[in-house]
């Protein structure tokens, strides 16, 4: 069933599907100020907009006067008009009309009017464009560079097709090596890897689905393929484990799988839950980027926890015991029964809990303060890497033509336009905005045909995305135009690419606290009816707090501008993480929610064999070093794998993209090392048996008996050396036989 499955995911992406479902647009789906203004800009002034992409030709050795440099732009002009009206509606020129010529006459605009007005239609005749100015030979000391918002795209798109298969070849490289060190054969450790496609595959089928009636932004592709691989190994992991450690207690085949699904499928289960509930968080906030992150994550994850339940056991059942097959160490699928580093480690600990939990709450306090001082925006042209075309091309603008050619703000007026208030309105506004550094002298007034609706255009001088030109637009809305059109009847608005962002910005701060609210509630009601304690998913709760806010900390030090040690910014520049004036604003959203399912993974795992082991115990100590000491090499060598993936976009090209992977690697690695070494095991001694305390009052709530120790309980523990199997009355030889 699940090949027959895998096979029509395959036939939908191959059919164009998946690619169909997706987009380049983002927008919001409430109604921001800026989405607004676009919106009486195009219903009563100018219509649906094409997109404007520029050539920009400049000559070390020629003017505009020179024949040559006019030969060659009378060239360009033509091979751009050839491609047709389908895809170009005008080309200016110098040559043609009075179009942009620099003050040395050694540059020049060539302003082209696209046809298209959806962006993905667009990007597709952007690249036309780009092949057509390539395909006109270039004289000697002559650069030429396609500029524009379809052509940046393209290229940021290029890069981060780059990046992402960069990241997916070294986390698939790094998985397939540690899942062989833990699991000790190399059939063992292709089963996750195997899962891991299957979810990443039929995940992209379910998109190409949804997507006949949902558009997705274009990184869901990115999403599903980051998380797929992350779960898609971890819950697999964890199984195989299970089941491997069933088989060397004793059981048979089928029984150490039906052990195992009692157990791990469960722990699986209960913590893929926990990372769907973190992500329908993003789904509260009214944007399609974040909506379709989401979407993409929960359903490659739905898809993991699905395949590790009924796919998993299906291959094992074929495999049997030929899963141990090509070993690369002997004690393959052993765990360890009361001895080594993590015995030792969790005994240390919880023997001075209160020094121990001190020191590690201590640590990840003291990382996440740089956090206090983010600074929340969006990455520019200007941080791209100094080796692309749009960057080039940027600068060269910035340097020939300052001012006028970047995405202007636009004050949106709605009124009687003729109005002398209105006017007098319009005059101070542009006055006043003509003293701000920040922007360059406004255009003429826009005014539609009946008189009430104008725009007035203001350029920025800088990269529209930089602090500068946000600044800019909340003086705008903040004071210039309150301040300008007082005492008016007119209703005025502030749009453009750059209060988009600032748009943006404030919906991602405004959503915050409400994904943390609703994140958190539900997953206390989830953890609650699992552990049935009131006290072990507050703890958890603050636990995953800890390790992000720790990440959080680090990602500000590592790449914002002027904060953090001077070592820190020294291993930030060997690791080529470019500094900027801003962290991405959807950054801490999006890793809150990513981390907090992530993590919680680790949690549940673990303390789902904590509290099988204390239900047949009743010894909180001992089931705690138990619990860790039997999942240690897992949840490390899963916590690896994770730390390998994400890494993997962090050595990217593209801040966003080092910042989102390295927030990742950074909370997935001190979850899985300070989180589970030191404070879990300090706090569940400290507290005792409080830990599985819960008021009579919620005693009605189910028993879901996740830790599966009704199936637990009748263990048979079988020694592990020859001696000990010959006092227990078992043939070394055929117990050796019996797992191969």
């Amino acid at each position: 069933l699940w090949v027959l499955v895998l096979g029509g995911a395959v036939g939908l992406v191959a059919a164009g599907l998946f690619g169909d479902a997706l987009t380049n647009a983002i927008d919001f789906t409430s109604e921001p100020e800026a989405k607004e203004a676009a919106q009486l800009i195009e219903e009563r002034l100018r219509g649906e907009e094409p997109d404007s992409e520029l050539i920009l030709v400049i000559s070390e050795t020629a003017t505009v006067e020179d024949p040559t440099f006019a030969e060659y732009v009378g060239a360009l002009q033509g091979a751009v008009e050839a491609l047709g009206p389908d895809v170009v509606r005008n080309v200016g020129s110098y040559l043609t009309e009075d179009g942009p010529v620099s003050e040395s006459g050694r540059a020049v605009l060539l302003p082209v009017l696209m046809t298209e007005t959806d962006e993905d239609d667009l990007s597709d005749d952007a690249k036309l464009l780009d092949e057509a100015v390539t395909s006109v030979d270039r004289p000697e000391g002559f650069e030429t560079h396609v500029a524009g918002p379809a052509t940046l795209f393209n290229q940021f798109i290029e890069i981060i097709e780059e990046d992402i298969a960069k990241g997916e070849g070294i986390g698939s490289i790094v998985a397939l090596i540690v899942l062989l060190v833990v699991l000790g054969a190399v059939v063992a450790g292709l089963i996750p890897l195997v899962l891991a496609a299957f979810a990443i595959v039929i995940a992209m089928g379910a998109t190409a689905l949804a997507g006949l009636v949902f558009d997705f932004s274009f990184f869901v592709q990115n999403m599903i393929t980051m998380i797929g691989l992350a779960v898609g190994v971890d819950y697999s992991l964890f199984i195989v484990a299970r089941y491997r450690e069933e088989r060397l207690h004793g059981r048979d085949k089928f029984e150490a799988i039906g052990r195992a699904g009692a157990t791990a499928n469960r722990a699986v289960f209960f913590s893929g839950m926990t990372v769907v509930l973190a992500l329908l968080g993003l789904l509260i906030v009214p944007n399609t980027i974040f909506r379709s992150l989401a979407s993409g994550a929960i359903f490659v994850v739905l898809v993991a926890v699905a395949a590790s339940m009924t796919l998993l056991p299906a291959i094992l059942s074929l495999l049997g015991d030929r899963v141990n097959r090509l070993r690369v160490r002997k004690n393959a699928g052993r765990v360890e029964a009361g001895t080594g580093f993590w015995d030792r480690a969790t005994r240390l600990v919880m023997g001075r809990p209160v020094i121990s939990l001190l020191v590690g709450a201590g640590l990840l306090v003291v990382l996440a303060i740089p956090y206090f001082s983010i600074h929340t925006g969006t990455s520019g042209v200007s941080t791209l890497p100094d080796d692309i075309e749009g960057k080039r091309a940027f600068v060269l603008l910035e340097q020939n033509f300052a001012g006028g050619l970047s995405e202007p703000a636009e004050i949106v007026i709605d009124g009687d336009i003729a109005d002398p208030a209105v006017q007098s309105a319009i005059g101070e506004l542009t006055a006043t905005v003509a003293e701000d550094e920040a922007f360059a002298p406004a255009n003429p007034l826009e005014v539609n045909e009946t008189g009430d609706l104008a725009v007035l255009s203001i350029p920025f001088r800088g990269d529209i995305y930089e602090d500068a030109s946000v600044q800019g637009i909340r003086d705008l809305r903040e004071e210039y135009v309150p301040t300008a059109f007082e005492g008016t009847d007119a209703r005025v608005l502030v749009g453009g690419e750059t209060a988009f962002n600032v748009d943006f910005f404030d919906q991602s701060d405004t959503y915050m606290p409400i994904v943390f609210t609703f994140v958190l509630g539900l997953s206390f009601l989830l953890l609650t009816v699992v552990f049935r304690s009131v006290v072990l998913p507050v703890k958890a709760i603050l636990m995953n707090l800890l390790s992000v806010g720790a990440a959080y900390g680090m990602v500000v030090m590592f790449f914002q501008q002027d904060v953090g040690p001077g070592f820190v910014k020294d291993i930030a520049s060997a690791l080529n993480f470019i500094q900027v004036e801003s962290i991405e604003a959807w950054i801490p959203l999006f890793l809150f929610s990513i981390l907090f399912g992530l993590s919680m993974d680790y949690h549940v795992f673990l303390l789902t064999r904590i509290r099988e082991h204390y239900d047949l115990t009743g010894d909180n100590t001992g089931s705690v070093a138990y619990g860790l000491r039997t999942t240690a090499g897992i949840i490390t060598g899963a916590a690896l794998i994770m730390v390998a993936v994400f890494g993997g976009f962090a050595a990217g090209r593209l801040a966003p993209l080092q910042q989102m992977g390295f927030g990742l690697a950074v909370a997935v690695f001190l979850d899985a090392t300070i989180v589970r070494t030191v404070l879990v095991p300090s706090a569940m001694r400290l507290l005792g048996r409080a830990n599985w305390y819960l008021p009579r009052w919620l005693e009605w709530l189910p028993k879901l008996d996740v830790e599966g120790h009704e199936a637990a309980e009748h263990r048979v523990e079988v020694p592990d050396t020859p001696a000990e199997l010959v006092e227990a009355g078992v043939d070394p030889v055929r117990r050796q036989g019996d797992f191969g």
